[in-house]
């Protein structure tokens, strides 16, 4: 018992004992050489993360859009098709580059390297595991939040800078989408924030170490989930890219790896949402001691990545004044009850209990 108790501590602590060994090879563990080391060895593994999940997720989504309407998916390419993406990711290198002559060239090109590198830059503050957050900061939600809405900017400057009408039109949807479902997602966090004190992700995770935060806060769940969903733009929220009205919106002039970047953007939002989504309400990766807190928090993000899958391919787009009326007029209203409903909570357990 105590051989596999040390074994199951050891694999729950395999990165902090890595990284201590790599501090070690320093004269000074926490000179300025090894803090830079180790925060280069962090982002080349959240860009391995952010590039793994999309090639893993857009052959997972035909996977799972096979399932849903009862045909087999990729099944031609490599065993049971699993070299799909491989090839579609070569076929985007190969194609050609083009940039319209009436373009903003600079905006043009630079918005699908923004949106890609977001994910980047949000996943790095979520904690893995414990004491495994990449970059620990105390405003870990509201830096989250502030990155992640980033990406309203990247469709307005590719729809602006194609000199289209399609696609200006397709990113003035996009940020008035994306703005409207900013404010009750962020509030859907706030009654979390409530109860924890604390905007730091890791000591939210802590805090659900007897009971996760979905159970307290379902309603805030089922509100962040929608809004995510919005602000990733998947379906049954895809307005931005609506062909029967605006072409591809944003996309309509973006051709070979351009136009691939918004998508491996798009895969890269999912997952952060979803690992933000596991870190707030699902316990993050607190879990039973037989597996390591890391390998727990993984398969949550996948649960609710799949979760995102089965909407998108199970509901059908809705109309964009059906989409405003849903944030404005039921979204946000349901975010304030959360809050008030809460903060109610609160007053009368601690009353209970001081008394």
């Amino acid at each position: 018992m105590e051989t596999l108790n040390y074994l199951l501590e050891t694999l729950n602590n395999l990165f902090l004992i890595i990284a201590d060994a790599i501090r070690g090879l320093f004269a000074d563990p926490q000179s300025v050489w090894a803090n830079l080391t180790m925060n280069v060895i962090n982002f080349i593994i959240v860009v391995i993360i952010v590039v793994l999940a999309a090639l893993i997720l857009i052959l997972l989504e035909r996977k799972v859009a096979g399932w849903t309407s009862q045909r087999p998916g990729p099944n031609r390419l490599g065993p049971r098709g699993w070299f799909q993406t491989i090839a579609d990711a070569l076929k985007l290198m190969g194609k050609e580059d083009v940039t319209p002559a009436g373009a903003d060239k600079l905006i043009f090109k630079i918005a699908p390297m923004i949106i890609f590198c977001l994910p980047m830059m949000t996943l790095a503050v979520i904690p893995y595991g414990k004491d495994m957050a990449p970059i620990n900061i105390d405003l870990g939600i509201l830096y989250f939040v502030a990155i992640s809405s980033i990406s309203t900017l990247c469709f307005l400057m590719a729809g602006w800078g194609s000199n289209n009408k399609y696609s200006l039109l397709g990113g003035m949807r996009a940020v008035a989408q994306m703005i409207s479902y900013e404010i009750p997602l962020l509030f859907s966090l706030l009654g979390v924030v409530m109860i924890t004190q604390s905007f730091n992700l890791g000591v939210i995770v802590e805090a659900q170490g007897t009971i996760p935060f979905i159970v307290l806060q379902p309603l805030a769940f089922v509100i962040f989930m929608i809004a995510g969903l919005a602000e990733l733009n998947r379906a049954p929220f895809d307005l931005v890219e609506a062909d029967q009205e605006v072409v591809a919106g944003p996309f309509t002039e973006y051709t070979g790896l351009r136009w691939g970047l918004f998508f491996l953007g798009e895969y890269g939002n999912m997952t952060a949402m979803s690992a933000l989504a596991a870190t707030v309400f699902l316990g993050g990766w607190q879990g039973p001691a037989f597996l390591p807190g890391y390998v727990w928090f993984f398969m949550k993000v996948g649960v609710m990545i799949f979760m995102m899958m089965w909407v998108r391919w199970t509901f059908p787009r809705i109309r964009i004044d059906h989409l405003m009326h849903l944030a404005w007029k039921v979204l946000l209203p349901l975010s304030i009850v959360n809050i008030l409903l809460t903060g109610l909570g609160i007053y009368i357990y601690r009353f209970v209990m001081g008394g």
